[in-house]
């Protein structure tokens, strides 16, 4: 669901086995597809993101040059 020009908000349910899945707006959205990597970083302030394999190296190097500052 679009919350606010281009930013999004989903609910998921995390089963038994600890997974979940990505609603398929999101999927579509970030043409997300079967067999594709994702990067899932964690924060235990700021909680959790996850990636496309491809925006990886960008958002490591900021996030990371973030937490020197």
């Amino acid at each position: 669901m679009e919350v606010n020009n281009g930013k999004y908000a989903w609910m998921v349910k995390i089963g038994e086995k600890g997974q979940f899945v990505i609603p398929k707006e999101a999927r579509n959205l970030f043409d997300l597809q079967p067999g594709m990597e994702i990067l899932v970083l964690g924060d235990e302030k700021r909680g959790l993101a996850i990636l496309p394999k491809e925006m990886q190296k960008e958002y490591i190097v900021r996030i990371f040059s973030e937490m020197d500052s």
